[in-house]
């Protein structure tokens, strides 16, 4: 088992290097030029140009049935799924086969509303209660 993170605009990041170096799971970060940086962390950082989804391209590469990715990103948890992974949010939300169709039909249909001129509020601020999930969640996936 090893784990992935959509690098670029992952709030948790130090608390997934922290929950993963004590269950000794291996972390790669997967980020664009556009999101680099650097913090000194013992985990692999893989730097990927700045083109659309090729951070996701580059996680859907790597990584085998069991990993975990930790992404934003509905379509890449739907692909992470689709190899037999598991994808969680930075929010502790995990993905399932029984929840990712709902994800993805309301980002379509906040789209689409969004191109019709409709203002919608974005997602609520993160709270510590967010980061509590996302450890929690993290902590179980890992087992």
């Amino acid at each position: 088992m090893k784990v992935f993170v959509d690098a670029d605009a992952c709030p948790v990041k130090e608390d997934i290097v922290d929950i993963a170096q004590q269950h000794k799971i291996p972390v790669t970060f997967i980020v664009s030029t556009a999101g680099y940086f650097e913090r000194g962390w013992k985990v692999e950082t893989i730097l990927v140009d700045s083109l659309p989804q090729a951070v996701d391209i580059a996680i859907i590469n790597r990584m085998e049935a069991d990993d975990i990715v930790v992404t934003q990103d509905y379509g890449l948890a739907l692909l992470v799924l689709g190899k037999r992974g598991k994808a969680i949010s930075p929010r502790g939300y995990i993905f399932t086969d029984e929840n990712i169709d709902g994800c993805l039909l309301r980002r379509q249909m906040n789209s689409e509303a969004r191109k019709a001129g409709i203002r919608r509020k974005g997602p609520k601020k993160r709270s510590e209660n967010d980061r509590n999930r996302f450890c929690g969640s993290f902590h179980n996936l890992l087992g």
